[in-house]
């Protein structure tokens, strides 16, 4: 009698192990089927782009801005050299203005394929100091923006942030 109940309490056991074994097979089965693979490829255009072309002379950068992105677009430029240097803009067209923070704006959206009007440079260079050194130019671009009367506009505090989406003044609207 001793070995029966012996062999029901292995069988008994055996069997909860497998009853519990079979209970967890539902929620493992769901988790291992809840991932999937993916496979191609898609581009994403996270806003506009811009190429910039600059030429030499007369101690004067010359630069025009292109528009080779897929949407209208703002532009604004800033020349950047070291602080002994003296850089005067001028601009033939109009089409161009101080920002007061360093920046030259283009006055004018500049259409997909488009370019901007040439912004001079020019950069008084001490006589001492008439050797090579480096000038940066930084051009940037942001999206035609349209308020509520449908006049465009551009927002510059604009940010891209991956986990929320776009921030800015005219971010949403």
């Amino acid at each position: 009698m001793r070995r029966f109940l012996k062999k029901k309490t292995v069988w008994l056991t055996a069997a909860a192990v497998i009853l519990i074994g079979c209970i967890s097979i539902g929620p493992a089965m769901a988790y291992f089927t809840t991932y999937t693979k993916a496979a191609g490829s898609q581009t994403i255009s996270l806003g506009s782009s811009t190429t910039i072309r600059e030429t030499f002379s007369n101690w004067t950068k010359h630069i025009t801005i292109d528009n080779t992105g897929e949407n209208p677009c703002y532009v604004r430029v800033k020349v950047i050299a070291g602080s002994q240097f003296t850089i005067n803009y001028t601009d033939s067209t109009g089409n161009w203005y101080d920002g007061g923070d360093g920046y030259w704006y283009c006055k004018q959206i500049v259409p997909v394929g488009g370019s901007t009007a040439q912004l001079d440079a020019k950069i008084t260079v001490p006589d001492s100091m008439k050797t090579e050194f480096n000038v940066v130019v930084v051009q940037e671009c942001t999206g035609v923006l349209y308020d509520a009367n449908g006049n465009p506009y551009a927002d510059w505090t604009q940010k891209i942030d991956t986990t929320t989406g776009i921030s800015g003044e005219g971010a949403g609207e």
